[in-house]
């Protein structure tokens, strides 16, 4: 079994290069200096992330991403990473991006919050975007 898993919930999709984006999923862990255990990656629907938005950070608003740490070992890498794709693709249009190159960027992001990596403050959210982009260079 592999420790990169995709799950869907109320979608459908393929992802493209499931091999080749699990690969780069283990680099991007093993270069910020982490063992990877186990990433669930599960997609699904703005209204499924809405609910879970609302049931579990009292957040009522759609969101793209949803990151829940489950590791007991700081040094270790496990959690599940829920993502809508409709804000995924939604949010693709708006920055005129390709889709699979926006989810990829939301796919690094989810990990590195598991890696410790925060975007809270504007300088958070610089730096979480300058490991988003280093990381999209390292799938090409």
């Amino acid at each position: 079994m592999s420790r990169i898993q995709f799950f869907f919930e109320d979608v459908t999709y393929k992802i493209v290069n499931p091999i080749k984006t699990r690969r780069w999923i283990e680099a991007l862990v093993r270069e910020e200096g982490f063992e990877l255990n186990l990433v669930n990656y599960i997609f699904c629907s703005d209204e499924y992330l809405l609910q879970m938005n609302r049931e579990y950070l009292d957040h009522d608003y759609y969101t793209d991403i949803i990151t829940f740490d489950n590791s007991e070992d700081e040094s270790q890498i496990e959690g599940d990473i829920f993502i809508s794709l409709d804000r995924v693709f939604d949010n693709a249009a708006a920055e005129g991006v390709k889709g699979d190159e926006e989810l990829r960027r939301v796919l690094a992001h989810g990990v590195l919050h598991l890696c410790g990596y925060n975007d809270h403050s504007d300088e958070e959210k610089a730096q979480m975007r300058t490991k988003e982009n280093y990381y999209l260079q390292q799938f090409k």
